[in-house]
């Protein structure tokens, strides 16, 4: 049976260093075995919003639900894969838990606003639930082409995006990948600028080809907590430093 190896890492970017603030990104990742079928990875990755006091709170909260409803449904029924209604019952779930919190505190709902980074595989077919920016990148296992799975969703001005507690109805966008996928990156929108083309959004394969690599070379499977420590060391170098002072958080999943 073939398995996923991942890693996952999170940084805080220099402007919250600066101001000593907690980290405003959040990230949840599993593999789910699946007897004799194709094994699940999960992912969840959540950017809180830098204009919001409570971001980071909301971020965690957005991959603490998704990654419970995500493991209560997969463990109990692995057939049931997840689609887009399954993805509005968590929005609602964190809509619902974040108006709690903030009613606690006498905050209001968007005092939490993060985005939503949704993505789970077997392999063959690939379930993505998006809020916001930050993205989803895959590789297909036969052409090994590297792919724009979930794009980024900019607001009206620059550097603003949408979040789980805009007013009304969320800007929830899901998808149905058909194709095999040997390769998951999902990242906050800290690195989006420096692996993806900012014109087409097409991936910078320099950049995906050789982060695959190490998991390729690995003998390990599921969680590999050496490549987490590595990827959190290479997020927080000089190379990203210069290029953003934002958080910056990646999740990479290789099929073997």
């Amino acid at each position: 049976m073939t398995r996923w190896a991942f890693a996952a890492a999170s940084v805080r970017g220099i402007s919250h260093v600066k101001r000593n603030t907690r980290i405003q990104d959040a990230k949840r990742c599993f593999e789910i075995i699946v007897p004799d079928a194709q094994p699940i990875f999960c992912a969840v990755v959540s950017d809180g919003a830098g204009s919001a006091s409570h971001g980071g709170e909301g971020a965690s909260l957005v991959c603490r639900t998704v990654a419970v409803a995500l493991w209560d449904q997969l463990t109990s029924d692995p057939s049931r894969f997840p689609v887009e209604d399954d993805a509005w019952n968590w929005v609602d779930d964190i809509r619902d838990k974040i108006a709690v919190a903030a009613s606690r505190r006498n905050l209001a709902s968007r005092d939490f606003a993060a985005t939503m980074i949704v993505s789970v595989s077997d392999g063959t077919r690939t379930f993505t639930a998006h809020i916001g920016d930050g993205a989803i990148v895959g590789r297909h296992a036969v052409d090994q082409d590297w792919r724009l799975l979930s794009a980024s969703e900019n607001g009206e001005y620059a550097s603003t995006t949408f979040f789980i507690t805009d007013p009304g109805t969320p800007r929830l966008r899901t998808s149905i990948v058909e194709h095999p996928i040997d390769a998951i990156f999902l990242f906050s929108d800290g690195i989006e600028n420096q692996v993806l083309d900012t014109a087409t959004g097409e991936p910078y394969v320099n950049f995906f080809n050789p982060m695959v690599r190490p998991f390729t070379a690995s003998a390990n499977v599921g969680r590999d907590h050496h490549l987490s420590d590595r990827l959190a060391a290479y997020l927080d170098s000089e190379k990203f430093a210069e290029h953003t002072d934002d958080d910056k958080t990646l999740v990479i999943a290789v099929k073997k």
